[in-house]
């Protein structure tokens, strides 16, 4: 195995292995942090109060300092304003970004690739300050209450602020976020009645969500305009309950000869609870031509397509037309190990939101009845098989029976795992491909086709009720 930095194009799984330093210090600051919210912090335990003060100092070296220290000790005293959990939120994403920088880094090492810094943000339009100071005032009192102190009159209040910001693009962002925030915690009510809680999840939330009412915080990444090819790598599925999410992962190649950079595009709709599985695709495909031509292994010419500096394509069709056919595989081999990729806004530099393509090749299988791992030159890279989607041919089944493999690098429980986006198998020296986005834009297999065909029946009887009701 070449190593990376070294002109080959093969991962060195060996440095994935290694500790980072203060990685694990950093953890623990933000593991007592969130574990104060679970109590509140009207009234902080003694147990907790030294999680704030371990926060104040993991920040003493940067501009936050003072603030910090102001706010944890006001905290302490059972005193924190909403502009002092602010900046606690703002210290907690501060830790996680650093974070977030030094897994990339280390990534980047492994790969042998480089990353692009340039974050300006683009100033937006002043938002409804009345309406940010509302979802503020509310997020300052769950953080108050702690988890264990929600209720269904508490966790309600929220239904007013998102139902009046939903109208608003600029603030619809933070709506959804609140909006699915509050349904988690209004389902999981009353707090003191459970026994466990999803910590991390919670907190999460309610940071990114505290720092989304701050005036200006929602800025718009700095966009350019592109021209040139775009080679699909593969399709990732996200699914909630109410919603859905497909993002196509891609090597794009500028029409100037300039360096191949790694971009994505995405689609984001509402869903009925009903619509699982492969019925999803018909709610997604309306909205993105990429993802039938994904589906179909072909590539894509862009005109003057929209782009974010974080690498994320503004997808409007008109700059769009569908091209040569485009094997996933050849990219990952050829063009994937030199493509730049970007640094991402610092809002959106977390751990949780690490997904770099990569490509595998030359490993064997480890499998028992609970994991599932790909081994290189003795060192075993976990797969994240949950994540594979069930809106696609591609089964764990496939992954344990593959000899390369196309994926998502993701950082998760302490370490680093790959999630397939396609594999490449060998069944009687015939090479087969089965991608997790194969069906994304339509499928001949029988079972695919009638699942995708009953969810359109189930959306169109939907939607004629919704429109009745409209019309009432």
């Amino acid at each position: 195995m070449v190593p990376a930095d070294q002109g080959g194009g093969l991962m060195r799984v060996d440095l994935l292995a290694e500790p980072i330093a203060g990685l694990d210090e950093a953890l623990a600051v933000v593991e007592a942090f969130d574990r104060t919210l679970v109590g509140g912090l009207l009234r902080p335990q003694p147990a907790h109060a030294g999680a704030l003060t371990e926060l104040a100092a993991a920040v003493a070296g940067t501009p936050l300092a003072s603030r910090v220290a102001e706010a944890a000790e006001k905290a302490l005293a059972g005193a924190a304003s909403e502009d002092h959990l602010v900046v606690l939120a703002a210290a907690r994403a501060a830790l996680l970004g650093a974070i977030h920088d030094a897994l990339t880094t280390r990534v980047d090492e492994a790969t042998g690739r480089t990353r692009t810094r340039d974050t300006d943000a683009v100033p937006d339009q002043p938002a409804a300050v009345n309406l940010l100071a509302a979802a503020r005032s509310w997020l300052a009192d769950l953080a108050r209450a702690g988890w264990q102190g929600i209720d269904h009159d508490l966790v309600s209040g929220s239904a007013q602020v998102v139902f009046a910001m939903l109208p608003d693009p600029s603030l619809r962002r933070l709506a959804t976020l609140l909006d699915g925030f509050a349904a988690e915690l209004a389902a999981s009510c009353p707090g003191a009645a459970l026994d466990r809680f999803p910590v991390r999840r919670w907190a999460d939330l309610w940071a990114r969500a505290m720092l989304l009412t701050v005036p200006g915080a929602a800025a718009a990444p700095a966009t350019d305009t592109v021209t040139g090819r775009l080679l699909p790598l593969g399709v990732d599925l996200h699914e909630h309950a109410t919603a859905a999410q497909a993002q196509v992962h891609a090597v794009f190649e500028p029409a100037d000869g300039g360096p191949a950079r790694l971009v994505r595009a995405s689609v984001s709709v509402p869903k009925p609870d009903t619509v699982v599985g492969v019925g999803v695709w018909q709610l997604l495909r309306p909205h993105l031509s990429l993802l039938a031509v994904a589906g179909e292994g072909r590539s894509m010419h862009l005109e003057n397509m929209p782009i974010t500096v974080d690498g994320d394509l503004i997808w409007a069709d008109e700059h769009a037309r569908a091209g040569e056919p485009a094997d996933a595989f050849a990219t990952a081999r050829v063009a994937l190990p030199t493509a730049e990729a970007a640094a991402g806004a610092p809002p959106a530099r977390h751990p949780a939101g690490i997904a770099i393509p990569v490509f595998l090749e030359n490993y064997t299988v480890d499998r028992d009845a609970e994991a599932l791992a790909l081994a290189l030159a003795g060192h075993r890279l976990a797969v994240d098989v949950d994540r594979i989607p069930t809106a696609g041919p591609l089964t764990p089944e496939a992954v344990a029976t593959s000899g390369a493999c196309i994926g998502l690098l993701r950082w998760d429980a302490g370490g680093f795992r790959v999630q397939p986006l396609a594999v490449e198998t060998t069944v009687k020296k015939k090479t087969s491909v089965v991608h997790a986005g194969a069906w994304a834009g339509g499928t001949d297999d029988k079972s695919a086709a009638k699942a995708e065909k009953a969810a359109t029946e189930a959306v169109a009887v939907l939607r004629e009720r919704a429109g009745k009701l409209l019309r009432t």
